[in-house]
């Protein structure tokens, strides 16, 4: 998501920033140049006008014509408003002062709405250290039920279900005292969806929250229907008031219209985005940090959390310490490919170092898969000839070519790039700058 506009808002920035001095036909150019680019991005018109007056009063305020760097306050400007548009300050769940927390669902059907309950309860489980259980009121949608008590299990939580003969409200109180008989810290309530908002749903909705009484509502929207989502939560804020937003599929080739229309539409923040199919692809939505992501400014404080989630301190100091001292092996440079393969797309983490866009290395097209290709080659290999690859000769390298599904060429060019690895380490550990061909792996 984000990756359209994103390119559009840096060449609009780009002009901005080769320019010494800025008069007011450069604003003006570029606040063009941003409108049309929020405007494909299938941004709420309304939000699209306030948010280009907004940036424009101020570029053309002392802030920027005063400043010794003007092209570097329109940036700010610009990342600031951005943020502000998504919410300003991130906001988290409220937790109850006694147990369970209790955490309703909300949304239309084929939001993503069960999934996102289980990838909720693994967050709180693995973030926060809560023993989550999860209450299946969605009795409607065929395998539902069956669906959430897959999920629930993969996400480590207990789930409360009494099939699909009774009624949802029913349910949804008796998996309340359940939850409150096994003192359970946090109960989440998959609510039925419908194909539209509509009386049924709103109504069921509403004596589901009189008897649960949650300390969070929260919404479920799909952001690759795009504006189609914010008429979505804008109906769900006037008839059934909700405390935040979950924006699901945002890994899809969506335009982020969604993203950045809804709180200014509804006034509700977006809490949460789920980044991908997997379970662990779900994080707290940061609109400062977003806002950095479309600008090409980079997400260093997300990819620290990701490496500090997959990688042990003490390990990874053991891994300098072997790195200084010449003694990495192809064991630990697999291990250490696992652990980033752990932390999502390359390419999306490419995307969070600053300069990367900028540099023209942020769209770069990873290949995940070679990784793989990587990996099968060392573990093709002995444990001999991954601590020492200079034994491998001719008929060992055919071996592990053949045992890998690789050719002789791959395994030759990984054992080079691993040599080529440890003599610039070597003279990084005697304070010897490599040359520009080593870095680049001789090319």
């Amino acid at each position: 998501m984000f990756d359209a506009l994103s390119e559009r808002l840096q060449t609009a920035l780009g002009d901005v920033r080769s320019r010494g001095k800025l008069s007011e036909d450069d604003i003006a150019k570029a606040m063009r140049q941003i409108r049309l680019a929020l405007l494909e991005a299938d941004v709420n018109f309304q939000v699209v006008k306030r948010f280009t007056a907004q940036v424009k009063e101020r570029a053309l305020g002392q802030e920027v014509m005063g400043s010794l760097n003007p092209a570097q306050q329109v940036v700010k400007i610009v990342s600031d408003e951005l943020t502000e548009l998504m919410g300003g300050a991130g906001r988290d769940l409220v937790f109850g002062s006694s147990k369970p927390t209790v955490i309703l669902m909300a949304g239309l059907q084929g939001s993503g709405k069960t999934t996102a309950c289980g990838k909720l309860a693994r967050h709180l489980k693995n973030e926060h250290g809560k023993d989550v259980a999860i209450a299946a009121c969605d009795v409607y949608r065929p395998a539902a039920v069956d669906q959430l008590v897959k999920v629930g299990a993969q996400a480590g939580a207990t789930v409360y279900e009494q099939g699909t003969g009774r009624d949802p409200v029913d349910i949804a109180e008796w998996a309340l005292g359940r939850a409150r008989a096994e003192e359970r810290d946090v109960l989440i309530v998959d609510t039925s969806g419908r194909l539209h908002v509509d009386e049924a749903l709103m109504a069921e909705l509403a004596k589901i929250k009189k008897r649960t009484k949650p300390h969070n509502v929260l919404l479920v929207v799909d952001s690759m229907t795009g504006q189609d989502a914010v008429n979505v939560a804008e109906s769900f804020a006037e008839t059934a008031a909700f405390d935040g937003v979950v924006l699901t599929k945002v890994d899809g080739d969506a335009r982020g219209g969604a993203a950045l229309s809804v709180k200014a539409v509804t006034g509700k923040p977006i809490l949460y985005a789920s980044t991908g199919e997997k379970l662990d692809a779900f994080e707290r939505f940061h609109p400062d940090r977003m806002a950095q992501r479309i600008l090409g400014m980079g997400d260093v404080m997300t990819l620290v959390e990701k490496a500090e989630a997959q990688m042990d301190g003490d390990r990874a100091a053991e891994l300098e310490a072997k790195l200084r001292s010449n003694q990495f092996t192809l064991e630990d440079f697999l291990e250490q490919m696992q652990q980033v393969r752990k932390m999502g797309p390359i390419s999306g983490l490419l995307k969070m170092i600053p300069g990367m866009s900028g540099a023209g290395l942020g769209d770069m097209k990873v290949d995940d898969r070679e990784l793989d290709r990587l990996g099968a080659i060392i573990t093709s290999m002995t444990p001999q000839e991954r601590a020492n690859p200079t034994i491998l000769n001719g008929s060992r390298r055919r071996r592990i070519a053949r045992g890998s599904g690789t050719s002789v060429q791959a395994v030759n060019q990984l054992v080079k790039q691993f040599s080529q690895m440890q003599k610039m380490m070597r003279q990084l550990s005697k304070g010897k700058m490599p040359s520009l061909a080593q870095l680049t792996g001789g090319r």
